[in-house]
């Protein structure tokens, strides 16, 4: 195609096989999209084409809707994220109605052969790592091989602080389950692989005391800080090597705290064996542990 077509908040450049979505910065555009800077989407990761009224008057609206699996944003997002932040929409002005109906023909010829399939890959690249963002319970980062959580004192559960900071090797994981922050229950929960290869089962009613969870809250775990890193996660996962998903020590890849963060660990689990919810022993063995970390 080779054309380009502005709208609201993004601009769509075709070209022959793919087209490149690049999102403006700006107070009014939607953070997720700021984030996120640009993205380059395949014409075979795409299912369908649609043309519609805007949700605001004097607007149009070109949507291209992926395949299921072909884009790890959207399969981490489940279907949680307002139309507004939705990437896969470019909003226009009315009177572009007839520009905007001449692509979103040019786009239905272009789909390929299996979009009416399910993608047996991602077709669209997820953010790149590094990534981090504090949720109200801890801070998780992501260095493309290994995801971290560093508890708050604050914040996290004493079973949480009782089983410490985590590590997970990608290798260790079968997915990523992210809940809006946006509802009731907003959360980040890695689930690990069994066995059998497969999700292990978990409680869904605790992710306040799952140490393989963090909690969001207002303010915490925003859209466009979360999502990504859940995105990227996922993107690992599902390009794991046969090698990669054996066993790994999971206390790889973790850091040497500070001092004083140290310090603050140990009195609040001081405060939690005066509180009677960690035993004399237990405390004794965790303390032991943190000081190994210094």
């Amino acid at each position: 195609m080779g054309d380009v077509l502005a709208g609201i908040h993004s601009t769509w450049e075709f070209d022959t096989d793919s087209v490149l979505i690049r999102f403006e910065r700006g107070i009014r555009t939607p953070k997720l999209f700021q984030t996120l800077g640009e993205r380059r989407i395949p014409y075979e990761a795409l299912s369908s084409v649609e043309l519609a009224p805007g949700s605001r008057k004097g607007t149009v609206v070109l949507h291209a809707l992926p395949r299921p699996g072909a884009d790890p944003l959207v399969e981490a997002a489940a279907g949680q994220l307002r139309p507004a932040a939705d990437p896969y929409r470019l909003v226009l002005p009315a009177e572009r109605e007839s520009l905007a109906s001449y692509y979103a023909g040019e786009l239905r010829a272009a789909l390929g052969p299996e979009a009416g399939d399910e993608a047996d890959r991602h077709l669209v690249a997820a953010p790149a790592a590094p990534l981090q963002f504090k949720a109200y319970d801890g801070k998780v980062s992501f260095d493309g091989k290994v995801v971290g959580f560093r508890w708050f004192w604050t914040g996290a559960s004493s079973a949480k602080w009782k089983a410490g900071d985590q590590s997970f090797p990608v290798g260790e994981l079968a997915g990523v389950e992210w809940s809006s922050p946006e509802t009731s229950g907003g959360h980040l929960r890695l689930l690990r692989r069994g066995p059998d290869g497969e999700p292990e089962r978990v409680d869904r009613g605790e992710v306040d005391q799952d140490p393989a969870a963090v909690v969001f809250g207002p303010g915490y775990g925003l859209v466009h800080e979360s999502l990504p890193l859940a995105a990227a996660v996922l993107e690992a996962v599902r390009a794991g090597e046969p090698d990669d998903l054996a066993p790994v020590d999971s206390g790889a890849g973790k850091r040497r705290a500070a001092p004083g963060d140290i310090a603050d660990r140990i009195r609040h689990l001081g405060e939690l064996r005066d509180a009677g919810l960690v035993t004399d022993e237990e405390f004794t063995a965790k303390k032991r542990e943190l000081l190994a970390e210094l």
